[in-house]
């Protein structure tokens, strides 16, 4: 088959569209012929030599696939050769195939190709598990979220308004009116504004519920004082850097937590625990058009240079799929 490899970590020219062996299935997980896979900033930190795929994990980048089951371990019993799944990934979705343990599988839903259907595995379950699970957003509360034109933000936007929240999101200004239909509730030019004071005029003061955080330490003082009493911050990203200090008496006067996770580093059963309550309790909102996966660009993966240029700079609204043109 062939995959995208790294020879030598560096920019996007770094990445080779180069013949590698086939897997092969263990006795737990599916060969998946690949239709599609997507770009997540995961990929970029891999290919730059920051965030080596755990051990056991292809080599080759790639978060979430799309395709078919194209061969079955022997103890694999919930799916069938041609099922059309996305899957979530250790890595290896840059490729034409890629071994999966089954219980990380999820069937492409109704009225989503099977080639769109790889931007949904690693934001639903990286929005499900923090947001939802995590930090346990309910229906009324107030989420702010940072990112909105991203992927993640895309998705996270469109599953809480669709849960009851109301959404307030910071990204660049001229993704503001897409990301408004997409249900955002407040649109914050984080490039010309201070989102704290937009956040508490807001909420009449009270600040956010919960906060879904990429940026880290450049952000994590302002995001405690936007939070309200009871808050939960969960910072999944480190974009703005990784030390910070933080007034803790801030954090207890508001009886506030600061919590962090890693999707891709989780053993397997919490994937498999994750990639199931999705099924349950996502999957039946993206089926019914809810939630939709919001998609700027697609490109043959042997042009996937030129997917991960678009994406470090963020002017893409929602996901970047690679294609295999191959198939």
């Amino acid at each position: 088959m062939y995959a995208v490899t790294i020879p030598q970590p560096g920019g996007p020219e770094a990445l080779t569209w180069a013949e590698v062996d086939d897997p092969v299935p263990g006795p737990d997980e599916v060969l998946i012929d690949i239709s599609a896979s997507a770009v997540n900033r995961a990929d970029l930190m891999q290919r730059a030599g920051l965030y080596p795929p755990p051990p056991g994990a292809p080599p080759y980048p790639g978060l979430e696939c799309s395709g078919r089951v194209a061969a079955l371990g022997a103890n694999v019993t919930q799916w069938h050769l041609g099922d059309e799944v996305c899957a979530l990934l250790g890595g290896g979705g840059y490729a034409e195939k890629v071994t999966v343990p089954a219980q990380h599988c999820l069937p492409v839903p109704a009225g989503v190709s099977v080639t769109d259907a790889a931007a949904l595995p690693e934001v639903a379950c990286t929005v499900w598990s923090n947001v939802f699970d995590l930090a346990g957003l309910r229906a009324g509360e107030v989420l702010l979220l940072h990112g909105g034109g991203s992927g993640i933000g895309t998705f996270a936007i469109q599953l809480a308004k669709a849960r009851g929240a109301r959404v307030l999101t910071t990204a660049r200004a001229p993704k503001h009116q897409a990301l408004r239909e997409l249900g955002a509730d407040l649109t914050i030019d984080y490039a010309g504004e201070a989102f704290v004071a937009a956040v508490r005029a807001a909420t009449d003061d009270r600040g956010a519920d919960v906060i879904l955080d990429i940026m880290g330490a450049s952000y994590l003082e302002r995001n405690v004082d936007a939070l309200a009493t009871g808050g939960r911050l969960v910072i999944i990203g480190l974009q703005g850097g990784r030390t910070a200090e933080l007034n803790l008496g801030t954090l207890m006067a508001k009886r506030a937590s600061v919590l962090s996770t890693a999707l891709r580093s989780r053993p397997a059963d919490e994937k498999a625990a994750i990639v199931a309550a999705v099924r349950k309790h996502v999957w039946p909102l993206v089926e019914n058009g809810q939630v939709r996966p919001v998609i700027s660009t697609r490109l043959p993966m042997s042009d996937a240079a030129e997917a991960h240029r678009i994406v470090e700079s963020s002017e893409h609204l929602g996901k970047v799929v690679l294609v295999n043109s191959r198939r």
